[in-house]
């Protein structure tokens, strides 16, 4: 079988003079290992080192990318079953509550009972693909604990709801559910 120089001087891809020329480099490679114990860097494999390296580089960082983007998914999964599975029926609500979402205000319709709940923090208002939901406190609190920028409306529940002694003002309480 005809070495690989001899297959390529045959069709042309290259001269007797280059071929020559690299087969003397690589004696002289092999005898100077021989002589002197030296180690002699192959540059294409170094290179080709290098390249495998930077792959494997640039291959973690897709991986991770990729997972970061499916948890991203899974937790807006979470979220959107969340709020299904736990909103509360607005049906015949005749009441409107009026809130903000960022600079614009926005209105959705509820009964007595839902916006005394939404007012003392029993109840938060939640936004999912384009949509305002009412959702109870606790699942309000695990929507925001994933990503907080679902939740909307969340008045956070007092504890000193009751009027100290020395209030000259505790007989007039502010109440929280104003209509505006």
């Amino acid at each position: 079988m005809a070495s690989l120089q001899d297959q390529l001087l045959g069709m042309g891809l290259t001269d007797e003079k280059t071929a020559k020329k690299t087969k003397k480099e690589k004696a002289k490679q092999e005898k100077m290992l021989r002589k002197n114990q030296i180690q002699v860097t192959d540059e294409t494999a170094l290179a080709a080192k290098q390249a495998r390296e930077e792959k494997a580089q640039k291959d973690r960082e897709l991986n991770a990318q990729r997972k970061a983007e499916s948890e991203k998914k899974a937790i807006v999964a979470q979220i959107k079953q969340l709020v299904q599975s736990n909103r509360v029926d607005r049906k015949d609500c005749e009441v409107a509550y009026n809130f903000t979402d960022g600079t614009a205000i926005k209105k959705i319709n509820v009964n007595d009972e839902i916006q005394r709940l939404l007012g003392i923090g029993r109840l938060a208002i939640v936004k999912v693909d384009d949509r305002y939901e009412v959702v109870p406190f606790p699942v309000a609190e695990k929507i925001a604990t994933r990503d907080d920028g679902y939740v909307v409306v969340l008045n956070e529940k007092t504890a000193t709801d009751a009027a100290e002694e020395d209030d000259p003002y505790a007989e007039f309480q502010i109440p929280d559910d104003l209509m505006w």
